[in-house]
């Protein structure tokens, strides 16, 4: 059960410090459970960190890194069922290896290569989302569209503190209230969006707080417990199936790594606080935790970061080997009857590209 932290706005936490702060324990995670979210951490986590090194060598494009924002994505999706559906944005891009996805397939979207779209209907994963909230609305659609035809199924929408500026979000919240949508609403704060701090786009005193004027309830967490994230989305799972509506879910952390592979943070972000959270993060924090349940050997972490990076290796090689894909891409289903001059442009594309 997850302590609640009145003096932290009742933040909830499961994960000690391994000193003055016991650690908790969550009812109904077997050890294996424990180390399957282990698995997920770390397969998130290299995920991320090789990519930042394939966009440095010039393989991808700019890359929206999530380092230390893991434990928000693999508590929350080890909370959900195969049948549930996930709405990310572009902070989650990875969260498909959690549903068996290729690592191909994202690192390919990334490239912008069309063998990164993928069915949505074949993961339950919907396209990421690069607009910021734009996608609220579809998840509560499609988590209400769940309860009229009677499925057990929720829905879960991935978003940034940021987002709940955006208009798309208050639409979505309020339509997911409305019909009582069984959707979780994960807002990601890390505290900035991009280099505009928390304080100065909302004058809330909390962002769980912005639920409350939706009939919804709110609860924080601490974005860095994989742990307490789980049993926070657990329980708003629960009232989803039980036909109570959404919940949204302030998970609350610090940007440790930059915005994205475009962005110099060192203009706007306080440094020290950044080192700070470094040394608390949240992939370290769990490891720790297992080793003093004694869950945990060298020997075992080591194997999980092998079989990581080899998934890695084999992704990149997939990814890599893909063909270029053909111009008509460019032209197809742009219109339902193409004006002839499009031949003509084809043609001068290909030209370009043979050149």
């Amino acid at each position: 059960m997850a302590l609640v932290l009145p003096a932290e706005r009742d933040l909830r936490r499961v994960i000690g410090d391994g000193e003055g702060i016991p650690d908790g324990e969550v009812e109904g995670l077997s050890e294996e459970d424990l180390l399957e979210l282990h698995r997920w951490l770390v397969l998130l986590r290299t995920y991320d960190e090789r990519s930042v090194v394939y966009h440095s060598q010039g393989r991808i494009g700019t890359y929206a890194i999530f380092w230390n924002h893991e434990a928000m994505q693999a508590g929350s999706a080890y909370a959900l069922e195969r049948e549930d559906w996930i709405f990310p944005s572009y902070r989650e891009s990875a969260i498909g290896l959690l549903r068996g996805m290729p690592a191909s397939t994202i690192l390919s979207w990334w490239r912008g290569h069309p063998a990164g779209w993928w069915n949505p209907l074949d993961w339950n994963v919907a396209s990421i989302c690069v607009p910021i909230a734009t996608h609220v609305p579809h998840a509560a659609g499609l988590a209400w569209g769940k309860k009229l035809r009677g499925e057990r199924a929720c829905a879960i929408a991935y978003f940034g503190d940021g987002a709940t500026s955006e208009g798309a979000f208050h639409e979505g919240a309020n339509f997911a209230g409305v019909m009582r949508a069984p959707l979780v609403l994960f807002c990601n704060n890390n505290q900035w969006a991009i280099s505009t701090p928390i304080e100065a786009q909302t004058a809330a005193e909390t962002l769980a707080d912005k639920a409350i004027g939706y009939g919804i309830p709110g609860v924080r967490v601490d974005g860095g417990d994989v742990l307490a994230v789980y049993e926070a989305t657990r329980d708003a799972v629960a009232r989803a199936r039980a036909g109570e509506g959404p919940t949204m879910i302030e998970a609350v952390t610090y940007r440790a790594a930059p915005h994205a592979t475009a962005d110099d943070p060192r203009a706007y972000i306080d440094l020290e606080r950044v080192e700070e959270e470094k040394q608390r993060e949240c992939l370290g924090r769990y490891e720790a935790y297992l080793r003093r349940q004694g869950l945990l050997s060298d020997e075992a972490a080591e194997a999980v970061r092998s079989e990581a990076a080899d998934l890695m290796r084999a992704g990149i090689a997939e990814a890599e080997a893909e063909p270029p894909p053909d111009a008509s891409l460019v032209f197809e289903h742009a219109y339902v009857d193409p004006p002839p001059s499009l031949d003509a442009d084809l043609a001068e594309l290909r030209g370009i590209l043979d050149a």
